[in-house]
């Protein structure tokens, strides 16, 4: 992959007590024969933050170090990954500081069922933050989409299946969602993909987890160690190679770590290429590398992938029953925080478009909200 966050910064602006604005042009010149002075966009900006404390009493306050940017900032790549790379060495906060969930939404364009995720947020507000990485082509945010999503599209580039641009946006994401200092868990979803509980049940079950859970584990025969590349030897070895859902859970520690690496993120992105599929392979294999004793091993996402193909199974209109969300909620017994639990699936993928009106209509009775 390419380096994304190599890019040499411009060499800083040294302003000086004796500098002088430039001379006023002759009067005698017509405008168009007039030197332009070039707008330093820096400086507009230094300037304007500027007037803003003047008028405050040229106090600095915490809210100014602790209040996350906009969603829709202006940060390229490499800055966005120094910011978001910032960790207190005091561990206890100086503020009443509430943990929140990420929610990073990784799509292509709109969240056509965003009325569900609507009712699934309603009233818990201060709980969550809401990020979405989408097409660049796509502008805007859609009708379906209302008030709660409304303004939470980050800085996105082209992501393209299959492809390490995958890893990118998911990095991309993290490194937004990690500029809110309240937020402690970072959890990857898709526009297809529904909650299974209510709000309460899913924030508390994040929260109070033990680890983090990504899935990882060793599989043989050509779509597990098959993908793996010689080349990666001896900073990642056929035996540590490790494949997973790509529908990731990741505490704050984990998720500094993920979009500060450059040692296995450029050996990934040189050496996994598309038939890899870096997005199954790169966070589970450098997870295990790296904190396995803090790894639940396991998705929060239900898939089925009973069909086979590069693709799970997609459920239309009429697939949408009680019964197969019954199936997903307690369909299987898991370890939680060290107790078997049958809780084991927050969230569950692939749902059209066409099945938003029977999840809304089996919400309030099966998962618990609306």
């Amino acid at each position: 992959m390419k380096k994304l966050f190599s890019v040499q910064p411009s060499p800083p602006v040294i302003v000086t007590p004796k500098s002088r604005p430039p001379p006023s042009p002759p009067l005698n010149l017509p405008l168009h024969q007039q030197q332009r002075v070039p707008v330093n966009n820096n400086d507009r900006r230094v300037n304007n933050i500027n007037s803003k404390r003047k008028r405050g009493g040229g106090r600095i306050g915490l809210i100014d170090y602790i209040k996350p940017p906009e969603a829709m900032h202006g940060m390229k790549d490499e800055e966005l990954i120094w910011r978001a790379s910032m960790v207190p060495k005091v561990r206890k906060f100086p503020f009443n500081r509430t943990p929140k969930v990420a929610f990073m939404f990784l799509a292509r364009g709109s969240l056509p069922l965003a009325p569900l995720w609507e009712r699934f947020f309603k009233g818990h507000e201060g709980r969550y933050s809401i990020y979405i990485h989408s097409q660049p082509s796509f502008k805007g945010d859609a009708p379906e989409e209302g008030p709660i999503f409304h303004g939470r599209r980050v800085p996105s580039k082209r992501v393209d299946w299959g492809e390490f641009s995958m890893v990118d946006a998911e990095r991309r994401l993290l490194a937004n969602a990690l500029l809110d200092m309240a937020n402690e868990r970072f959890v990857l979803l898709s526009e297809a993909c529904i909650p299974l509980y209510n709000f309460t049940t899913i924030y508390t079950y994040i929260i109070n987890s033990t680890k983090t859970l990504v899935e990882s584990y060793d599989e043989w025969g050509p779509v597990g160690r098959g993908r793996y590349n010689s080349q990666m030897t001896p900073w990642v070895t056929i035996e540590q190679w490790r494949k997973g859902s790509q529908w990731f859970e990741l505490n704050r520690e984990i998720a500094v770590d993920v979009i500060t690496d450059q040692k296995y993120f450029n050996l990934f992105k040189e050496f996994c290429r598309p038939a890899c599929y870096s997005d199954e392979h790169y966070l589970p294999t450098f997870v295990t590398m790296r904190y396995w004793w803090k790894n639940g091993n396991r998705t929060l996402t239900w898939v089925d992938w009973i069909k086979g193909g590069p693709h799970p199974t997609k459920f239309a209109r009429t697939d949408a029953t009680k019964e197969l969300l019954h199936q997903m909620r307690t369909g299987i017994q898991c370890d939680y925080n060290g107790e078997p639990t049958n809780i084991c699936y927050l969230f569950a993928r692939k749902f059209l478009p066409s099945t938003l009106d029977r999840l809304l209509k089996f919400a309030p009775k099966v998962m618990m909200f609306g």
